[in-house]
């Protein structure tokens, strides 16, 4: 099973490589087929021939190298290559008695080609094309329905096969469009969460500075403090996430720094309390070991619903805890701050925080719940994520 699934990995790859160098090299890879499809043709010129059979000449050899010549140029002008492959194809069949070819390499690959990469107009001229020329081929060859049959046949199929190939690489272009717009959201989410909660500190510490300047010197020297880390600790981030995005355009490998998770809450917990907002952290049942991007969006949420205490809630006390059951972590953020706006506006603002929260919980298939606190004072962020709970190192050694 494993030698079996380490050649399947070995296939893909080769296939992916193949795809890669197709993109960036199509010129080669186009003059790759006329060659092979060349080779193909030169068969019958090599083959011994029964002494009845007319001889193989070079004049003959020299019109069948003419015929695969277009194929080089496939993809730039595919209806012009496909006249001239009839053109030098009914020469051959007139002007000389060379060996017959057991298929039609170079229309079955121009067809194939114009059906996948061809406009819908010259499609419909291939068609009409190939009803007509097929049966004049097969007229000037053997004149049999049996050779007319099996003629129509592999020109249809090319045809068809070359539709498939283009309804698949549309279906790949949309998977990566809806890939790529997945990701610009993930990232959007990580950025707004980085600067909101770091832009936010800063503004409750700078606001908090020249008060304190005057009241309690010592405090102010603790605002700059926590201005400076929070910003240092912003730009790490950032410069992290940048790093990501930059993998492969300088030929350096992208930094590979763990993304956030549970062990930082603490430390983001003391920043806000930094900030003047009396914040507790707890945890009940039993801790568990997380998946590492469980533990990352419960990082980002716990981040964004203290963010937006701090920005929007005028609180004096906030509580973040984790509770631990079976298969599920809650997350529960409450503070003692203004509630719910009227108009069933949250005080968690009108942003993007509160919405990049439930898409935080959404991706793992939890629930969020935002609205009033307990007994209808303040405001309550509650997150619900079904996780596969591994016990920790600790517990598995006992």
């Amino acid at each position: 099973m494993g030698i079996r699934g380490d050649a399947q990995e070995t296939v893909r790859g080769w296939g992916e490589r193949a795809r890669r160098f197709g993109g960036s090299h199509p010129l080669a890879v186009d003059v790759g087929i006329a060659l092979l499809v060349q080779a193909a043709m030169t068969m019958p010129f090599v083959v011994p021939r029964a002494p009845e059979l007319p001889p193989a000449t070079w004049t003959a050899y020299g019109l069948t190298t003419l015929t695969v010549l277009p194929l080089v140029w496939r993809r730039r002008a595919p209806l012009a290559v496909l006249l001239a492959i009839l053109a030098t194809s009914t020469l051959y069949e007139l002007a000389v008695d060379g060996p017959g070819q057991p298929l039609p390499y170079t229309g079955l690959v121009i067809v194939h080609t114009i059906a996948a990469l061809a406009p819908p107009w010259q499609r419909r001229a291939t068609v009409v094309l190939i009803v007509v020329a097929v049966p004049v081929s097969v007229w000037l060859n053997t004149g049999s329905a049996r050779e007319l049959t099996f003629s129509l046949f592999v020109f249809g199929a090319a045809y068809v096969f070359g539709r498939l190939t283009d309804a698949r690489q549309r279906a790949h272009r949309v998977e990566a469009e809806q890939a790529a717009a997945r990701e610009r959201a993930r990232i959007a989410r990580e950025m707004h969460d980085i600067l909101s909660h770091a832009v936010s500190l800063m503004v409750v510490q700078a606001e908090a500075g020249p008060v304190a300047v005057r009241a309690a010197p010592e405090r102010a020297e603790a605002a700059f403090d926590a201005i400076s880390a929070t910003g240092r600790d912003a730009m790490e981030q950032l410069r992290r996430m940048l790093g990501v995005l930059r993998d492969g355009t300088e030929g350096a490998p992208p930094p590979r720094e763990p993304q956030p998770d549970l062990g930082g809450l603490p430390a983001l917990v003391e920043r806000v309390r930094a900030s003047g907002l009396d914040v507790t952290y707890r945890t009940t049942g039993g801790v568990r070991a997380l998946p590492v991007a469980v533990g990352a969006t419960v990082h980002r949420i716990v981040q964004e619903a203290l963010t937006n205490v701090v920005k929007h809630a005028g609180a004096r006390t906030a509580a973040v805890r984790l509770a631990y059951e079976d298969g599920v972590l809650e997350v529960v953020v409450t503070d003692d701050g203004r509630g719910p706006r009227r108009g069933g506006r949250s005080a968690g603002g009108e942003g993007h925080g509160l919405v990049g929260i439930r898409e935080r919980a959404g991706a793992h298939g939890g629930t969020a719940v935002t609205g009033p606190g307990p007994d209808g004072r303040g405001f309550e962020v509650r997150v619900e994520l079904p996780v596969p709970l591994v016990p920790s190192t600790a517990e598995a050694a006992t």
